[in-house]
């Protein structure tokens, strides 16, 4: 991918490219086993393609805006608000966490545009993604991208205990906009992002926010740094 990554340059379907070969399979299971032993046999496959169906739906977002904002990069629950130490430019930082169980949407948005300076990519185990020390040892997959104003933001999408397969699509050099759909993740994960010192949390813990349309925080505190 290169040049600049639009959001609006074209109108994404409403179930994710990345399950129709899962959904296609669901349904031809449950179409198949309802023709040959009838629809009380077939009731628990079609209960499996509705969930499958579910899982990959993708709805079309109207992106928060205004100045500094950092929208949140997933559906789900947030888990973690507060300093951390950010692993990848090993600096102190606002951490957010954001948990997606099987039942939110797991199309992955970034949080503020500007320029990917770095992509890192890291395998690892499948804990529970709940838990603290997934951000550590789950694998994962990690953007650095600076901002417009100069701000350094990490974004990184972590995989669960039963998610097998993080997808992004940018990578170092792209320039791209805030609210890009840029990843998804199969089957249960969390997203954590890092801010600079000082910015304004605008959620707290246990909230249940949705990808793009919800602020997540504003950027602020010292100037920004340059790496």
């Amino acid at each position: 991918m290169s040049g600049f990554a639009r959001t609006g340059a074209s109108v994404p379907p409403l179930l994710a490219r990345e399950g129709w070969g899962h959904i296609a399979v669901a349904l031809a299971a449950a179409v198949l086993v309802t023709w040959v032993w009838g629809g009380a046999a077939a009731l628990p496959v079609w209960v499996v393609a509705v969930f499958v169906i579910q899982f990959f739906r993708d709805p079309r977002r109207t992106l928060a805006v205004g100045p500094g904002v950092v929208l949140c990069p997933a559906d789900g629950r947030v888990i973690a608000v507060g300093p951390a130490e950010d692993p990848y430019l090993k600096r102190p930082a606002m951490k957010f966490s954001i948990f997606m169980n099987v039942f939110n949407v797991h199309s992955n948005r970034l949080p503020v545009g500007g320029r990917v300076r770095e992509k890192w990519y890291s395998p690892g185990r499948f804990v529970n993604a709940a838990l603290d020390k997934a951000s550590e040892h789950n694998e994962r997959n990690a953007l650095w991208i600076t901002s417009p104003e100069g701000y350094e933001v990490v974004v990184v999408q972590v995989a669960g205990l039963i998610a097998r397969r993080i997808l992004c699509y940018v990578g170092e050099g792209d320039a791209v906009e805030p609210g890009l759909r840029y990843g998804f993740i199969r089957f249960g994960s969390r997203v954590d992002v890092y801010l600079p010192v000082g910015s304004h949390p605008e959620v707290a813990l246990g909230d249940k926010v949705k990808a793009g349309s919800q602020v997540l925080a504003r950027l602020g505190g010292a100037d920004p740094r340059t790496f």
